[in-house]
């Protein structure tokens, strides 16, 4: 046996080596990387294996919208809004989408079942808070959008009881054209503690970014926050509770245009060596002294 034949990778590896990749892509950029992992395992089984794995996994992660089919209305592929393997609900329609994870399209819809949707002492808060984050998203996000699902307490039905609430705003800017994606992801947990009566919110905030002309510069940053309200009608509990995002949203915003502004002046020149390694400056008043052909000839015992 060959030594190229014994460093082949095996079907398995080739399987999670695509997996791989596909889950890296970037925003927007899936389906370039899908084809090019056709070509690279020239193999259709192997390719349907990975992507029936990395499709639901990154568009779950990445929040992607997709349309229904009747342009009724619009749905997030999340893990809060996955009721099965590839149904997921859209809570302002009452509607569920069955998915094709790997085309990232709805190919049909259904409406929720009564077990899947909230109660209405629940959708009072949902729906408030939906109101009001879709305004704020509106004006932040040029082409955000954004959701409210219950994930805890769904059958809660009077005061008395917990239950949690998840806002999830994603926003892209893709310009594959220009050579460059961005994609902004943020989710807000909303616990509503009826005895302490008291509202915590944690948010996760990630902001990805890649820009590949003449190059490959990736941005992944992510952020964690939390803070707290009072526990007040569904009208001023979604006031309150969006006011806190939007606080920390533009505050984190404000934090990474500051330090990349500082970039060129401190950043990357924290990261150059002072000294080169024989603790010396270059002397770039009299380059004249070092010659690249002399060094050569003398090492090579070639002088005149």
């Amino acid at each position: 046996m060959s030594d190229e034949e014994e460093t082949q990778p095996t079907d398995d590896q080739k399987i999670e080596i695509a997996k791989w990749f596909l889950l890296n892509a970037p925003a927007g950029e899936i389906q370039y990387i899908a084809k090019d992992m056709k070509a690279v395992l020239q193999d259709e089984t192997l390719y349907t294996t990975a992507a029936a794995v990395a499709f639901p996994l990154y568009n779950k992660s990445h929040m992607i919208c997709l349309d229904f089919p009747d342009r009724s209305g619009e749905v997030m592929v999340t893990p809060f809004s996955e009721i099965s393997e590839n149904e997921y609900l859209d809570p302002r329609t009452a509607q569920v989408a069955v998915v094709d994870h790997v085309n990232q399209v709805c190919r049909r819809a259904r409406p929720a079942n009564d077990e899947e949707l909230p109660t209405p002492y629940i959708e009072e808060y949902r729906y408030a808070l939906d109101i009001e984050v879709t305004k704020y998203v509106s004006e932040a996000y040029p082409k955000g959008i954004c959701s409210v699902y219950c994930v805890n307490g769904k059958d809660v039905e009077e005061p008395g009881l917990d239950f949690e609430l998840v806002v999830v705003i994603s926003a892209a800017r893709l310009s594959p054209q220009n050579f460059c994606n961005g994609s902004w992801r943020s989710i807000w947990n909303v616990e509503f503690k009826d005895e302490a009566q008291f509202v915590e919110v944690r948010g996760t905030l990630q902001v990805g970014a890649h820009y590949f002309e003449e190059g490959n510069v990736q941005l992944d940053a992510k952020h964690e926050c939390k803070d707290s309200t009072m526990l007040m009608s569904p009208e001023d509990c979604a006031h309150s509770v969006t006011t806190i995002i939007r606080h920390h949203e533009t505050e984190y915003l404000n934090s990474l245009q500051t330090s990349y502004s500082k970039l060129p002046d401190a950043t990357f020149k924290d990261l150059r060596r002072k000294l080169p390694v024989t603790r010396t400056l270059f002397p770039w008043h009299n380059t004249m002294q070092f010659s690249l052909r002399r060094d050569i000839q003398k090492s090579l015992g070639l002088e005149k």
